[in-house]
């Protein structure tokens, strides 16, 4: 058997060449010519073909692989076009050298800066209370019962089903007015407030008033959106009046259950004032009902929507009670708005997940939905108890404000504490500057959430944090 792979005499053993191609080369006809480069170029990439290697001449490696000399020549032209192989005219065909590639970084521990073990990040659920098998239950059962006609692009606004569903759940539990017909399915929140910033600016919009402190990682969504957010203070009623008017906005987007991340309720009169501006500018308010579900100590408020529908957007999710990855929310716009919110949703991405929405039409319907909740509410109070606890214990000078309500509370301490000290002793904290919109330091003031966390870990991160504040408070 022919070999021209080194200078030495041909062995009687079988070449590399056909070890390592005939494989390829007795694959189907149609796709030999691939199959032979993809086998060539893995065995130069990997390095069983050595840079320097001269392989045999192209009569000599078809005879060889039992192929045309046309089909090699192509491929040894190809693969010298590509780089992988080098030749010069009557002088042979060599493998190419190639430059390795370049191994990732590995990163480097910081002695100084270690990984925090404990992340008092506020506004995550806790996702191991996710109902798996429940969850995994409904979704058979959807798949099940839909007909196949269901399966075709679905209706942007939403299933029907879900939204009767929702329309049910949210009357009975947060005080909303809305038939069915007035729902619309989202993608959370976020796609919720995209929407109504397209259909604002649509018709003229140009800017959307905002609570400072606030949820700064909207503000994205709203530029997007083609509004400017304009930042608005919030005080112990909720958002200011005179500085809402003063904004020249039409729009405001505010938290007025729970208000985030102050734990402010927008008292009774704030909400009159609030929907009287609302009247008097021909203006919008958009309820982020976030965590309205979960109040500690008595009832939680019912919603603002529910007082005057055709002033309030209302929108929701099941990021706080269910997980954010499932992606499912609701807008309950004014019915003004509902044809152009519509037909933005369609254009958007024509309608959410239909085995999702019918997943959760089920949950709704069969009472697990209202179950989860309770579930939730419990074990998120009890580890709201837990850290309240041992901060009373360990950390009695700090000031805890908010109500007893959603994932996070305010824990203000009477010395500044360095959040990178912190970090150090394993213990990660929000400043709540962190959510204004100037962005000013508050090395004083903590968005401490809490949800995620068990109770364990809860009280050794602040029995932790109370040794870092002392180090540097005497």
């Amino acid at each position: 058997m022919p070999s021209s792979w080194t200078t030495s005499p041909p062995p009687p053993a079988p070449s590399p060449a056909w070890e390592l191609l005939l494989p390829a080369a007795s694959g189907p006809p149609r796709g030999r010519g691939r199959e032979l480069g993809a086998a060539l170029r893995a065995a130069v990439r990997d390095g069983r073909l050595a840079a320097g290697t001269r392989l045999p001449s192209s009569r000599d490696l078809a005879r060889d692989l039992r192929v045309s000399r046309g089909l090699v020549s192509e491929l040894y032209a190809r693969l010298t076009a590509e780089g992988y192989l080098t030749s010069r005219q009557g002088a042979g065909t060599w493998v190419a050298a190639l430059s390795p590639p370049s191994a990732p970084p590995r990163p480097r521990p910081d002695p100084a800066r270690p990984v925090p073990v404990v992340d008092f990040r506020p506004g995550l659920a806790d996702l191991s209370a996710f109902p798996r098998t429940a969850w995994a239950a409904a979704q058979r059962a959807a798949l099940a019962e839909l007909p196949d006609a269901a399966l075709d692009y679905p209706d942007p606004q939403g299933l029907p089903a879900l939204r009767a569903a929702l329309a049910e759940l949210l009357g009975r539990r947060r005080g909303v007015v809305v038939a069915p017909e007035g729902v619309i399915v989202c993608s959370g929140v976020a796609q919720a407030l995209t929407l109504l910033g397209r259909v604002l600016a649509a018709r003229g919009q140009r800017t959307v008033a905002v609570e400072d402190p606030g949820s700064v990682s909207v503000y994205p969504l709203y530029r997007a959106a083609g509004l400017r957010p304009v930042p608005v203070p919030v005080d112990g009623e909720g958002l200011v009046l005179s500085a809402l008017a003063a904004s020249g906005a039409r729009t405001a987007v505010l938290t007025p259950a729970h208000q985030f991340p102050t734990g402010v309720v927008h008292s009774p009169a704030r909400r009159a004032a609030l929907l009287d501006w609302a009247r008097r500018v021909d203006g919008l308010l958009v309820e982020d009902d976030y965590d309205g579900d979960f109040r500690y100590d008595r009832a939680p408020v019912g919603s603002l929507q529910g007082l005057a529908p055709d002033l309030v957007a209302y929108t929701g999710s099941v990021s706080k009670s269910l997980a954010p990855g499932l992606r499912l929310g609701w807008l309950l716009p004014p019915a003004r708005l509902l044809p152009e919110l519509v037909e933005a949703k369609r254009v958007s991405d024509l309608g959410n997940s239909v085995t999702e929405q019918a997943a959760f039409a089920g949950f709704l319907r069969g009472g697990r939905y209202d179950r989860q909740l309770r579930l939730c509410q419990r074990r998120y109070r009890e580890r709201r108890d837990a850290l309240i606890g041992v901060l009373a214990e360990v950390l009695p000078e700090v000031r805890i404000s908010g109500i007893a309500a959603g994932l996070h509370l305010i824990a203000e301490f009477p010395s500044p504490v360095p959040p990178e000290l912190c970090a150090r002793a394993g213990v990660r904290l929000r400043p709540l500057g962190d959510y204004t919109a100037s962005g000013a330091p508050t090395p004083r003031r903590f968005v401490l959430g809490y949800a995620h966390l068990g109770t364990a870990e809860i009280v050794r991160a602040v029995r932790r944090l109370a040794e870092t504040w002392r180090s540097v408070a005497v």
